[in-house]
């Protein structure tokens, strides 16, 4: 069942994904994944849940930039970074990045199965630590997207805003 066919069940998502937005935005980087990661794999749908919540973020940042992009003089751009902050090409971007891009693009064009299966990928044979990756560049790329849409007067998801708000 979809998520969003449960309004219960994706209230409860969108609470949890709107705390750990919170925590990613003040910099508590642990906290937002482990309320992520700890908290729904506790309960009885774990995995399901991680990848609806985690495809729900990569929904909203998709939204955040067609939005971008179609209203914006200034295109988006994907870009990695190393801990040096030199650009890295995404082919050579560590494996859990590499993840979050390729979902994030498949998003951006349209196509909701290519995207599930990048997280299913990640949940299946990644480790821990790997899966953390991708949930923290979601949340990290929801803050940064969110915000910029807020600064060029764009719409941002009501339950982003109020998280973000805090």
């Amino acid at each position: 069942m979809h998520p969003q066919q449960d309004p219960d069940r994706w209230s409860r998502l969108q609470a949890v994904a709107g705390e750990a937005l919170t925590a990613a935005k003040v910099g508590e980087d642990a906290v937002a994944v482990d309320l992520v990661t700890g908290y729904l794999s506790g309960s009885p749908e774990g995995n399901e849940e991680i990848r609806e919540l985690v495809l729900l973020l990569f929904s909203e940042c998709s939204d955040m930039v067609a939005a971008l992009g179609s209203g914006g003089a200034t295109p988006v751009k994907m870009q990695v970074f190393d801990e040096d902050g030199q650009e890295v090409p995404i082919d050579d971007a560590d494996p859990p990045v590499r993840t979050a891009i390729r979902t994030l693009l498949a998003e951006v064009h349209g196509d909701q199965e290519a995207a599930a299966e990048q997280i299913e990928i990640a949940l299946a044979n990644g480790q821990p630590q790997e899966l953390a990756t991708v949930v923290l560049q979601a949340l990290r790329w929801t803050v940064k997207l969110a915000v910029e849409c807020g600064m060029r007067d764009l719409p941002v998801s009501p339950w982003i805003a109020t998280a973000l708000d805090e």
